[in-house]
């Protein structure tokens, strides 16, 4: 009796889970078009853009720099392993860029820049949320969505898509350092393999519109998590958790949905 009750009570649990979940997409979505709306009216602040633009973006080169050069020498060394056997270790070039910019550059570039910038928009928001900064500008007639959001919101879209090519120009790099002095892999077949093999439109442009794509999904998590969050230590802490995870999930679940579309 006791196990047939514990069964039936997982049908009204998922039922609340579910509308909590349609729930809380439609609050989200409303917010993010009330952020939009608010780009360009009195308090937003191109200057504030500017800067967001490099706390995100300049601040995380460094991260992704790193992270593109051992990608791409990893992919040299796994990709010639793999070619040697079939002989065809001069579309080396080809296979570490495809890799690079179709998909490892963008998730890649996303997930680290979930992981650092996304963490400190939710943090920051959170933060001046916990202050009541954000209640003292409603209460001076500030819209906040205007003055602190949507320049956090649009640095993120703007950042991205540049920091994923940088990413990939690394990458490939990386895969030539490893292929052609340590492989020995033939420079000219290299570079030229590549050059005939991907497409600047079907290829990198198609990567670089997933990375915008990433790049709004990211920065929505952040700022949302940041202004729903709990005015507290505990309560800061755990919307930047869920922003990591749920930006993580969001960005591997797009890259699939994206890719069935585009290639």
């Amino acid at each position: 009796m006791h196990a047939k009750a514990g069964w039936w009570e997982v049908v009204p649990r998922t039922g609340h889970v579910l509308l909590e979940t349609v729930a809380n997409l439609g609050t989200s979505t409303r917010f993010l078009f009330k952020t939009l709306a608010a780009v360009g009216q009195r308090h937003f602040q191109w200057r504030q853009l500017s800067r967001q633009v490099y706390s995100v973006g300049v601040l995380s080169l460094l991260l992704m720099l790193v992270a593109a050069l051992f990608t791409g020498m990893v992919l040299g060394f796994q990709g010639y392993n793999t070619l040697v056997r079939f002989g065809a270790t001069e579309s080396l070039g080809t296979l570490v860029a495809l890799s690079l910019v179709r998909e490892l550059g963008p998730v890649l570039a996303a997930l680290l820049f979930a992981g650092r910038a996304g963490s400190a928009l939710t943090a920051e928001i959170g933060l001046m949320k916990t202050t009541e900064q954000l209640a003292a500008m409603e209460m001076m007639a500030v819209n906040p969505l205007s003055w602190v959001v949507a320049p956090r919101l649009l640095a993120g879209v703007i950042a991205l898509p540049i920091l994923t090519a940088i990413y990939d120009v690394v990458g490939v790099w990386g895969g030539y350092l490893i292929a052609v002095p340590v492989m020995g892999v033939d420079n000219g077949a290299f570079w030229s393999q590549m050059q005939a093999n991907v497409s600047l439109v079907d290829d990198v442009l198609s990567g670089l519109a997933k990375a915008l794509v990433f790049g709004l999904a990211v920065s929505w998590m952040a700022t949302w998590q940041g202004y729903r969050s709990e005015p507290s230590a505990e309560g800061v802490g755990r919307a930047t958790t869920r922003t990591v995870v749920g930006s993580a999930l969001v960005v591997l679940a797009l890259d699939f949905v994206l890719t069935a579309l585009m290639f």
